[in-house]
């Protein structure tokens, strides 16, 4: 799941100087065989006819999946999404190599960039993809397929989790990328022509990062699989695999999706322990305590300091299990929120005037847009000389760029900073702003705050901000 440099925003299609052929025509519209009504809907039917309990117990993080479908209906839709007869228009959209297209090809098990300088051009993946039978890898087209921008949202709000997406068109007798395992996990949607992939057991289960193996090492495969359009495959991360166009097939195109990148037990005991260290601090005097003199230096032993610091953590431990210390994620909760993909809707529903009346004290109310909304407790980030104080902020991704999503931070430090921030409010307002993330509606008055005018004011500056609506 690549995050690149910085994306420039998707402007309207121009004509190109030379394009490439196109080698299937334009699909005619056909009814989704995805349900958009929730996120667990969606992902109920991007697996079916597997139910979502059976695929999280017997394959998920457990070992690979191949769904093949037959239905026309199915592969109408998957090819849909993207095409090889897609690229000439989105050549016009200033693509950069790098950044936006990648041409590749795998030669004695090594990748080979074939990149070109300046901008993309249909001409110039058109001479890589038929002269050097290159792969075309296009990086988050979900920044200009808006189905694609559809699926990856509802799947974001399922997982709780970023999800990228990427496509590689291939023509037959070749393969673009040698064996390797990534560090996500991995649903392939198989849109055009056919695709052999060959897996094997992971040298590193549950990878924590991106790696190439030998074929030395790898070993026998463990599946060997033909993908054919409208065919689902789904591989953990850690799964060695390689892929390949077979000869008769003119080209392949599939387009991989790809989540739960960094977001294991041990990504979130990195978030939160630094929270958690400073909670218990506070009343725990042996952790104020200062270390021995020289112990940076290597002059204490390190016998003593192991007893210290296992017991520290022993009664961190004990905190979390009796309760007394809190779970407060920050930095993921943060950097999910301001990565992923707005609400997929027409951007006049995201103003206030589409929030509807201005809420009043005796109006019911409730939460928009939920799946968007993470509220987090942290330090106060306003500098004063008083002791730090606990803060609630509300967290909102309505305002993202579809554009830049997974492309790295596309905007400068003080809008990056604005983004990031969300509406603050006092630790008082938690309890109310938990009953809101609760209920399907509430009245105003019946929000846990001591005063009216702090309900009123609360429920407003969520109005304000296109997060609630009066019924």
């Amino acid at each position: 799941m690549p995050k690149t440099s910085k994306a420039k925003t998707a402007k309207r299609p121009s004509t190109d100087d030379e394009q490439l052929p196109p080698k299937q025509s334009k699909v005619a519209d056909t009814r989704p065989p995805l349900c958009f009504d929730s996120p667990a809907s969606l992902f109920q039917s991007l697996i079916q006819p597997m139910e979502t309990e059976q695929f999280f117990s017997e394959y998920w993080e457990k070992k690979p999946l191949h769904l093949q479908r037959t239905d026309h209906d199915t592969a109408s839709y998957y090819q849909s999404l993207f095409q090889l007869s897609d690229l000439p228009s989105l050549c016009s959209e200033d693509l950069e190599y790098y950044r936006d297209v990648n041409v590749v090809r795998c030669i004695n098990g090594k990748k080979k960039v074939l990149n070109k300088p300046g901008r993309v051009k249909s001409s110039g993946l058109n001479k890589s993809f038929v002269q050097n039978k290159a792969t075309i890898q296009f990086h988050q087209p979900q920044r200009f397929k808006d189905e694609l921008w559809r699926i990856q949202e509802k799947l974001e709000c399922f997982f709780g989790a970023l999800v990228g997406s990427n496509v590689y068109i291939t023509p037959q007798e070749s393969q673009g990328l040698p064996a390797h395992y990534d560090d996500v996990e991995v649903f392939i949607l198989q849109l055009e022509g056919q695709k052999r992939w060959l897996l094997y057991t992971p040298t590193f289960p549950l990878a924590s990062e991106y790696s190439v193996e030998s074929e030395e090492k790898i070993g026998s495969p463990t599946h060997d699989i033909l993908l054919k359009a409208g065919d689902l495959l789904y591989f953990p991360r850690g799964t060695i695999h390689q892929a390949s166009t077979p000869a008769g097939v003119d080209h392949s195109t599939h387009v991989t999706l790809s989540t739960y990148q960094r977001m294991s037990w041990g990504d979130l005991l990195l978030d939160i322990f630094p929270n958690l260290l400073w909670d218990h601090s506070k009343t725990a005097v042996s952790l104020r305590e200062g270390m021995p003199r020289g112990l940076l230096l290597g002059d204490s032993d390190n016998l003593d300091t192991s007893r210290t610091l296992s017991a520290g953590l022993r009664s961190l431990a004990d905190g979390l299990e009796n309760g007394t210390q809190q779970v407060r994620s920050t930095h993921m909760k943060r950097d999910f929120i301001m990565n992923r993909l707005p609400p997929y809707s027409q951007q006049e529903l995201l103003q206030p005037v589409a929030a509807g009346k201005i809420p009043a004290l005796e109006d019911m109310v409730c939460l928009r847009f939920k799946d968007h909304i993470v509220i987090t407790v942290e330090p106060s980030h306003e500098k004063t000389d008083e002791a730090t104080q606990l803060v609630v902020f509300v967290l909102h991704s309505l305002k993202n760029q579809r554009e830049s999503h997974m492309m790295g931070d596309s905007c400068d430090e003080e809008e990056e900073q604005d983004t990031s921030r969300g509406l603050q409010f006092p630790l008082s307002h938690l309890q109310a702003l938990r009953q809101l993330q609760q209920a399907q509606q509430l009245a105003v008055d019946q929000l846990q705050l001591p005063t009216q005018e702090a309900k009123l004011s609360l429920v407003l500056a969520l109005w304000s901000e296109s997060l609630l609506v009066a019924l």
